[in-house]
């Protein structure tokens, strides 16, 4: 027992390691590591979503405060529980992601949508950006790039809800 918190005390766990990196790499959303960024996250698959909820739960300034099964679902929920980042895939039944993500933009504008896909194309692509989608990440890819996109988008929509506030405040000032 001794000699484990001597170990520990010696070698970060991997929770610090990562917490370290993030603040680092200005992981948090005050670039700082100290803000956590809540997700929802939309899978019509129950799979998925489940293996998403526990690959994320490992991120130490990640949450998962949601699931959904459908766009539909997503919106509701999304104005509900108010998440930082909407983690979306696009092809589900009745709403589909990029109809959900459009819809959004103005029923939820708080929230960033990640598009998280198979169909990694370029009409699919161009349909999300035009619907609003801050990121677009491929399923096949989704290892190397889906925490790094999630935590830019967090932290670019973050910036841009504060530069509204001060635009707000400015012009409410005259």
């Amino acid at each position: 027992p001794r000699g484990a918190v001597a170990r520990s005390a010696e070698k970060p766990s991997r929770k610090e390691s990562i917490c370290s990196v993030a603040d680092q790499q200005g992981g948090g959303l005050t670039g700082a590591g100290t803000r956590t960024i809540r997700l929802l996250v939309v899978d019509d698959r129950p799979t998925v979503r489940t293996g998403l909820r526990i690959w994320l739960a490992l991120e130490p300034d990640l949450e998962v405060v949601g699931e959904a099964s459908d766009g539909s679902e997503a919106i509701s929920l999304t104005q509900a529980l108010r998440p930082d980042v909407v983690l979306m895939d696009v092809e589900m039944p009745g709403m589909d992601g990029i109809s959900a993500t459009a819809a959004l933009r103005s029923l939820a504008p708080q929230s960033a949508v990640v598009i998280l896909t198979l169909h990694d194309d370029d009409a699919t692509r161009t349909r999300a950006r035009e619907a609003g989608a801050g990121a677009f990440v491929a399923k096949h890819q989704m290892e190397e790039t889906l925490l790094p996109e999630i935590r830019r988008v967090a932290m670019a929509h973050e910036k841009q809800r504060r530069h509204e506030r001060q635009i707000e405040r400015h012009e409410g000032s005259e």
